[in-house]
């Protein structure tokens, strides 16, 4: 930090901005959005310009999602094992696609 602590009381509550709903599903959503940005799907906010892949973070967010995956086996809800399960599948084939010699 710069000198200066940070004082939680200093922040607003959580509910004054429009965030969605913290749970499972969103937290495998976060993740599936930085694997896809690591694989290039987004530009530059900055320059617009194509994103350039990174394989090595893409690999290690589905490495991630792989254990995520068998340490709730058995403990999750049918919405959040589909959104895990379907996630995990489209990222896959992406990370394929993208990691394919030219």
């Amino acid at each position: 930090m710069s000198g200066e602590e940070l004082d939680i009381d200093e922040l607003p509550p959580s509910g004054t901005f429009d965030l969605p709903k913290l749970d499972f599903a969103t937290f495998i959503m976060s993740i599936l959005g930085s694997a896809f940005v690591h694989l290039g799907d987004a530009q530059d906010p900055e320059t617009g310009a194509p994103g350039v892949p990174n394989l090595v973070l893409a690999r290690q967010d589905i490495d991630l999602l792989l254990l995520l995956q068998t340490k709730t086996r058995g403990n999750l809800g049918g919405e959040e094992e589909r959104v895990l399960n379907q996630g995990l599948y489209d990222l896959r084939m992406r990370f394929l696609e993208v990691a394919k010699p030219t």
